[in-house]
């Protein structure tokens, strides 16, 4: 008990990989042996993050249950990982949806070992970005995370998937060079990798021996611009996005889930723990810029979903309207510092991280559902669906009102702090993106009206209700759903300690 207590972090970070080098050596013929192995191996990291969530300290500053280590040491890099109230939150909502997402995939077929194999190395590369406390280990992470979707979209995808993949690749390695360039530099000026050094050396420094003649300050905002960028594609934010609605598109449905739920919020989660407490200056210098892009991925991913006549690409421009909020609430932040306003606009902020996973997730696998038995997700194609699957039309209608912001759901929680935060500080930015919400009612309605209302097609007189494997992947979901719409305060309580530490 005592070494489960004091690597805890590393036990949730790793037990993925392990169970991946194990299945290795089981038969690949054995397919729902390799299903349950998977299933199982994701929960046990859920089981220690209610652990871990159930031992942190809410009113505690500072990073909790930290481990550290020598990595490599002629860098001056280790292994050093902890997590506050922000990157918790981050590790619940991953350790939760990977277990949803795996149970998704049981009817799977094809190579079915390598598909596991691969989403269990995907959690551990998600996991590490939001522990890492080591700004090179950070990367890695960061990194490792991208190889084993690409392969998902590409061996698993549908007709474009060869496309698809290779524009997400192409795309999140164009951006992390950059990212990887400032890190280096990063590097060389302090000494250290260590982030705890860094949020103090790095912005201090005010003379460093540099080529070209180059100022410090041009500098730091070169590096800043390398930092916004690469999490900026990663989010995405107009006009970083194209890559996204083609990735969604073409990805497994359990790929989508998880490609919206949490690979979304690593770009999100970069900003509030890289690009803010290492750029403070430069970041409000720049607000303007970061809210104008906010604003952009609003208004822009509701007109662009809007206009979609697949179900699933829909979704994932929809992803783009949601998560303009978050970068909306992080430029509040940038240009105001540590105020009260923006101490509520980056608790909307993480929250709408959170919530967006939940509702993003539970959509694309509604999608999924309807795909399964139509084999179509073109929406002129559907009509009338809800009186043939009512438990299904049922289950979409709340997570679509969910996705909206209804009161009473998450998602109206998140985005009211959000909102409220920022008007203050980006009144301008912030009613624009008011407008957008009414867009994102428009393309959320559309939808609705387009695969349950009207009469039933004939061609669907004989679809099958949604299964209980089914039901029981989406009802966690729901209860989130609701459960923060109502009483958000049990998570609130642990976002909001961190975030009035660092904003």
């Amino acid at each position: 008990m005592d070494f489960i207590s004091t690597h805890l972090l590393t036990l949730i970070l790793f037990i993925p990989t392990a169970a991946a080098l194990l299945m290795i050596f089981l038969p690949k013929d054995r397919v729902n042996l390799l299903r349950w192995w998977a299933f199982i191996a994701s929960l046990v990291p859920f089981a220690l993050t209610l652990l871990l969530w159930g031992r942190f300290v809410p009113t505690q500053s500072g990073f909790q249950f930290t481990e550290q280590a020598a990595w490599y040491g002629v860098l001056n890099a280790s292994y050093h990982v902890g997590v506050d109230g922000i990157s918790l939150t981050m590790v619940l909502l991953t350790t939760l949806l990977m277990p949803l997402a795996i149970l998704t995939t049981f009817n799977i077929k094809e190579r079915v070992k390598p598909y596991m194999i691969l989403f269990l190395l995907l959690e551990t590369g998600m996991l590490g970005v939001f522990m890492a406390l080591d700004l090179l280990l950070f990367f890695v992470f960061w990194e490792v995370g991208l190889v084993p979707m690409y392969f998902l979209i590409a061996q698993w995808g549908g007709a474009n998937r060869n496309y698809a993949s290779l524009k997400f690749m192409l795309y999140t390695i164009g951006g992390s060079l950059g990212l990887l360039l400032a890190i280096q530099l990063i590097g060389v000026v302090i000494g250290s990798f260590d982030l705890l050094v860094l949020f103090d050396k790095w912005l201090q420094v005010t003379a460093i021996s540099l080529p070209l003649g180059l100022s410090v300050a041009t500098v730091k905002v070169i590096a800043f611009w390398a930092f916004v960028i690469a999490f900026a594609i990663k989010v995405p934010v107009w006009p970083f996005h194209t890559w996204l609605p083609d990735a969604h598109t073409e990805a497994p449905t359990a790929g989508s889930m998880i490609l919206a739920g949490v690979l979304l919020k690593l770009g999100a989660y970069g900003f509030l723990r890289l690009v803010l407490p290492l750029y403070p200056v430069e970041a409000k210098t720049f607000a303007g810029a970061l809210a104008f892009l906010a604003v952009a991925a609003i208004i822009f991913g509701a007109l662009a979903a809007w206009g979609q006549t697949d179900f699933k690409r829909l979704v994932a421009y929809s992803s783009i309207n949601h998560m303009g909020f978050v970068v909306l609430g992080i430029a509040a932040a940038a240009q105001a510092g540590n105020t009260p306003d923006s101490v509520i606009a980056v608790n909307g902020a993480v929250l709408q991280m959170f919530n967006h996973g939940l509702s993003a997730a539970g959509m694309f696998f509604l999608v999924g559902v309807i795909y399964d038995r139509a084999h179509t997700r073109d929406l002129n194609d559907f009509g009338g669906i809800w009186a043939r699957m009512p438990v299904y039309g049922s289950l979409l209608l709340f997570t679509a009102m969910a996705s909206l912001g209804l009161p009473g759901l998450n998602g109206f929680v998140s985005e009211f702090l959000v909102i409220r935060g920022s008007w203050p500080i980006l009144g301008l930015a912030t009613a624009l993106g008011m407008v957008g919400l009414f867009f994102t009612g428009a393309y959320i309605l559309k939808a609705l009206k387009l695969v349950l209302h009207g009469p039933l097609n004939e061609r669907w007189a004989k679809l099958n209700e949604i299964s209980t494997r089914e039901i029981l992947i989406i009802t966690p979901l729901a209860v989130l759903m609701l459960g923060i719409g109502v009483w958000p305060a049990w998570i609130l309580n642990v976002i909001n300690r961190a975030v009035q530490m660092w904003f």
